[in-house]
């Protein structure tokens, strides 16, 4: 699949009549998506942008009357449509980390600073967002009402993703069988965070210590290690696997994150 931004974004349909059209789309798409991933944050920013790095841009768009103004940038990108630009991005985002021969990909939920609306009694805004850690780039988001539905929206996300031959990251919240079937299915490993709560793997990993061991010739491999500074104490857990093993993983055995973090 090619990874090249006029490819995946030719299919967009143009807003304006054609009569209108003083600049192409999909080079006010290109100014506009460049723009902001470099951290302009507004319309006037993104002509400027445009207006700095005319001669980059004109490598990869055609820009025949120049860089169109804000006017003309915000009308535009203000009528295409939420999903078909979406569907195009993410097409893009997929084929950049399909080249680069697939990607650590870690997915959590996040609450958008400042949505909740009080006096409308709204909740505020909850997406969960894939994140190809190599690339850094947002693949895809599913919008839930709350954190709890999550373990709903996880399988949604994953099913927009090419996963083949990546890594996907979860934490305790999407620690479900089937979610790790999904991701085996879909062609991807993943490291899930672990339940606190009664089972076999659970209770493998309370008897056994994070510490040198085997068991029938099958090693274990596991530390803790603890700095202690005049204000803060940084403890790191590290991965625990198992090497060498006869049973192949299936959902819940495949891999067991560990832990790290800085406690002040």
């Amino acid at each position: 699949m090619s990874a090249s931004f006029l490819d995946h974004f030719g299919t967009l349909e143009d807003p304006r009549v054609e009569r209108n059209q003083r600049h192409a789309l999909l080079d006010i798409v290109l100014l506009t998506v460049c723009a902001v991933v470099s951290g302009a944050d507004g319309w006037e920013a993104i002509e400027d942008f445009g207006r700095e790095k005319l001669d980059w841009l004109c490598q990869f768009g055609q820009f025949e009357n120049g860089v169109p103004s804000h006017g003309c940038i915000a009308n535009v990108i203000s009528r295409l449509t939420p999903k078909g630009f979406g569907e195009c991005f993410r097409s893009w985002t997929l084929a950049v980390a399909g080249a680069t021969g697939g990607e650590i990909i870690a997915v959590d939920g996040k609450s958008a600073r400042g949505s909740r609306d009080r006096r409308r009694g709204r909740s505020p805004l909850h997406m969960v967002s894939a994140w190809a850690c190599r690339n850094r780039l947002v693949l895809g988001q599913e919008a839930t009402e709350e954190k709890s539905n999550e373990i709903t929206a996880i399988p949604k996300l994953l099913e927009l993703l090419e996963l083949k031959g990546g890594i996907v990251t979860i934490d305790a919240m999407g620690s479900q069988r089937a979610i790790a079937e999904q991701i085996r299915a879909q062609g991807g490993d993943y490291v899930l965070g672990r339940i606190d709560h009664p089972g076999r793997l659970y209770m493998e990993l309370e008897v056994q210590p994070l510490q040198d061991r085997h068991r029938d010739g099958h090693g274990f491999r596991g530390a803790v290690t603890t700095e202690d500074t005049p204000h803060r104490r940084r403890k790191a857990r590290v991965v625990l696997a198992e090497s060498g093993s006869r049973q192949s993983p299936g959902p819940g055995r495949s891999k067991t994150a560990g832990e790290g973090g800085e406690h002040r």
